[in-house]
């Protein structure tokens, strides 16, 4: 009996990514699924849904449930110069790699950029090096909401502690219990929706930042994206990644070790 209901249970959740994947794109298959199946069940509970078919026609017919669903799935999670070690090392040793390469301006990145801190961080680490003028700063990510959130640069005090006290001065307002991000410095930086694993990405750029988001993909999905990153990387161009997400083998992306979490693409 109990087999018969794993199966019926499995069945359930196999024609849930079906839907999904037919309705937003999203293909569920390409995240570890024990984990995902477990943060959407949890929500699924929450709102008395007892199947997960019974979830999607809710969330079909409730924008705001589709909404939290995606921001479940995405795990907006991220905070200003989140690891300033690394930070510093793009600041001191990268940025000055790529800004003696002779290109006229830089093409910067921030992958998954989810609620905009990731970006703004660079925009302040390349104003603070006076190069924000001469380099362009795309920001994308899946969820429309996280991208609304990251527009406006409202953001909590817990969202700063990693950020140094002259440069917080200098670009964040405080404003009742939320400091906002410069207007300034919002302006050089453009936010997209995008599919990081449909989608087809630009290329030419100097520096790919994308941390803390692969930890949450299949091995194959993670294969994926690092072949497409590379591809998306000019000849000597930076791939950043996360904390957690060492390539053991970056030459079978045509990458090579720069610093550590910081992935160079090889020259022809």
């Amino acid at each position: 009996m109990k087999e018969y209901e794993q199966i019926v249970q499995d069945q359930d959740y196999i024609g849930f990514i079906r839907s999904i994947e037919s309705s937003t794109g999203i293909n569920l298959a390409d995240y570890k699924e024990a984990q995902m199946k477990r943060r959407l069940t949890t929500l699924r509970q929450k709102y008395g849904y007892h199947t997960f078919a019974s979830f999607y026609e809710g969330m079909m017919k409730e924008k705001s449930l589709l909404q939290e669903f995606l921001d479940r799935m995405t795990i907006n999670v991220s905070e200003f110069w989140r690891n300033p070690n690394r930070w510093e090392v793009l600041r001191d040793k990268v940025l000055p790699e790529l800004n003696g390469t002779g290109f006229k301006r830089l093409k910067l990145w921030s992958a998954a950029c989810s609620t905009g801190e990731e970006p703004y961080t660079l925009a302040m680490i390349l104003a603070e090096q006076n190069l924000l003028a001469s380099s362009t700063i795309l920001a994308t990510d899946i969820d429309d909401g996280a991208l609304a959130k990251a527009k406006q640069g409202l953001y909590l005090e817990r969202s700063l502690k990693d950020v140094p006290s002259t440069v917080a001065a200098k670009y964040f307002t405080e404003e009742g219990a939320f400091y906002r991000f410069s207007e300034q410095l919002k302006k050089e930086v453009k936010f997209q929706k995008q599919n990081l694993l449909t989608d087809r990405f630009d290329t030419g750029f100097d520096l790919i930042v994308c941390r803390n988001v692969m930890i949450y993909f299949t091995e194959e999905a993670k294969d994926k994206l690092y072949q497409k990153f590379a591809t998306s990387l000019r000849p000597g161009g930076i791939l950043f990644v996360g904390s957690t997400e060492q390539i053991f083998n970056p030459g079978q992306y045509g990458l090579e070790s720069a610093e550590t979490f910081f992935y160079r693409k090889l020259r022809d």
